[in-house]
Parts: structure tokens; C-alpha cells; sequence
């Protein structure tokens, strides 16, 4: 059960995650298109967990352009205390993970076939 607090907290930093990938993604994830899908958030709000959604063009993988993101978690987690320095007294470690939503949705509809 996640509180309201936490539910605002998780959509700002999925906001503002959002516009840091979508703005330096060039010089982040060599161009691939990085975009977060959910954020949920701990009851202390010290810790996020980030779901990211991954379309690597070319010749990266999913896997190669994700290692980036894990490689980069301190420069993006600067980024994002810039952003809500503000509005939030700790800026939450973050963790993220590969959502392969997308990916068990065409395996359902491709197995209805």
C-alpha cells in the first residue's frame, strides 16, 4: 500500500527523469531512447526503483545501452537533485530496472494466436 506522498514523489522524479533522458540522452546513452516507465518509491522515500523502457537503434542492445544507464546512476541521480532540490529534502538512491512489460505483452498476444 503506498501512500499519497509517495505516489507524488514517484510521479515528480518519473517526470523529471523522464526530461533528464529524453534531454541528454545523446551524451548519456549514445542516442538510444531511454524512457521510464514506472517509479516506485520506499516509505521513506530514500530509495526508488525505476523502470525503464529501452529502443537502442543501430547496433546496441537492449543489454549494452542498459549497462550504460547502470554505469551512469551517480551523474543521472546529480541530474535529478538539480531538478527537485526544492521539493524534496533527500534525493532517493536509485535503482533501475529493465521493464520487459512490453515484451510479456506480445508474448501473451503472440501464444492468443
Amino acid at each position: 500500500m503506498t501512500s499519497t506522498r509517495q505516489n507524488k514523489v514517484a510521479r515528480l522524479i518519473q517526470r523529471d527523469l523522464s526530461d533528464i533522458f529524453q534531454k541528454e540522452s545523446k551524451n548519456l546513452f549514445n542516442g538510444a531512447l531511454v524512457s521510464v516507465t514506472v517509479v516506485r518509491v520506499s516509505p521513506d522515500l530514500s530509495f526508488a526503483k525505476v523502470y525503464v523502457s529501452i529502443f537502442a537503434p543501430g547496433t546496441d542492445s537492449t543489454e549494452a545501452v542498459f549497462e550504460l544507464v547502470q554505469s551512469r546512476v551517480k551523474k543521472i541521480r546529480a541530474l535529478l537533485a538539480q531538478r527537485v532540490a526544492k521539493q524534496l529534502r533527500i534525493i532517493p538512491e536509485l535503482a533501475f530496472f529493465v521493464d520487459d512489460s512490453l515484451d510479456y505483452e506480445k508474448r501473451i498476444e503472440d501464444l492468443l494466436r
